[in-house]
């Protein structure tokens, strides 16, 4: 059995991806020495999600060491190396690999441009991010798709470009009607950070009057008015929310330890170490409280 699986790239290729999902990296590590010991790992498909699982691990010095042994690399290889750098906060080595890519001969797609343009935004790398913005059609002839729109949008609210975010979003995506949950929360988590009640303000009655029914939005622009001492614009947000029954989506995490994967969601007491996590939680709120 166990030789039958190895020797099937299909059920490897599905066990890595898992694992990637998961950030289960003593799993991923198994598999790709087995992968090693029957040259499975030759297959570029292969290493490509070897590439992906040891970058949503963390282990960027293992994913690179893998890529940079795949002998012909393809578009979807390229990708996986440049998102994963940029997931784990290298924004320059992004940079680096994409003009490595065009040196390459390999063209881009549209996937290789979200990466890039993730990179720039986490690095607030504003203008290197227009620049490639504007090149997916000028020099590429690929046309910007939402995904890319809003990863400019986050670019610009996360550097504090507030005004030229909206702006964007005005002229280049048709207003609020022509984005998603994804850019609204990017311009509006913004307008939070830096305290601009004004723009956050105008967003959210854009907003209200397109009917979204996205509650992390007006839970952003509640916390909005909110801080600012805007009590009776959070009241309305806060009936708005009431009224239309929204629910934010409980937050999920996961983690490994001793091999077994382990997930978390907020607020879920079926977890079957519940009663042992609310008393660790317990006697961590006495020791705050006692600190304090």
């Amino acid at each position: 059995m166990r030789s039958l699986f190895l020797h099937n790239n299909g059920s490897v290729l599905t066990v890595l991806t898992a694992c990637a999902h998961l950030g289960a990296l003593t799993q991923g590590l198994w598999i790709h020495s087995y992968a090693k010991r029957y040259n499975l790992d030759s297959n570029p498909i292969l290493a490509t999600a070897l590439v992906d699982m040891y970058s949503k691990c963390g282990c960027v010095e293992l994913a690179l060491s893998v890529f940079e042994g795949i002998p012909n690399k393809d578009a979807g290889a390229w990708n996986a190396i440049i998102s994963g750098v940029a997931m784990n906060g290298d924004a320059r080595k992004s940079l680096e690999l994409f003009s490595k890519m065009a040196i390459d001969g390999t063209r881009p797609t549209e996937t290789t441009f979200v990466a890039v343009l993730t990179a720039c935004k986490h690095a607030k790398l504003v203008e290197e991010g227009l620049t490639i913005f504007e090149q997916m059609d000028t020099l590429y002839g690929i046309e910007p798709r939402l995904k890319h729109q809003a990863c400019v949008v986050d670019l610009l609210a996360r550097a504090g470009k507030l005004d030229r975010a909206e702006k964007f979003i005005e002229e280049k995506m048709g207003g609020i009607g022509g984005g998603d949950a994804n850019v609204w929360g990017a311009l509006l988590g913004a307008c939070r950070i830096y305290g601009n009640v004004e723009i956050g303000n105008r967003v959210w009655k854009k907003i209200a009057s397109a009917r979204v029914a996205d509650c992390g939005t007006h839970v952003l622009s509640y916390n909005i008015y909110r801080e600012a001492g805007w009590e009776l614009e959070a009241k309305t947000v806060r009936r708005l929310i009431s009224e239309s029954g929204l629910k934010k989506k409980p937050g999920c995490s996961v983690i490994e330890v001793d091999g077994v994967v382990e997930e978390f969601l907020a607020g879920d007491l079926f977890h079957p170490h519940a009663p042992e996590i609310c008393k660790i939680l317990a006697s961590l709120f006495n020791v705050v409280y006692v600190v304090e």
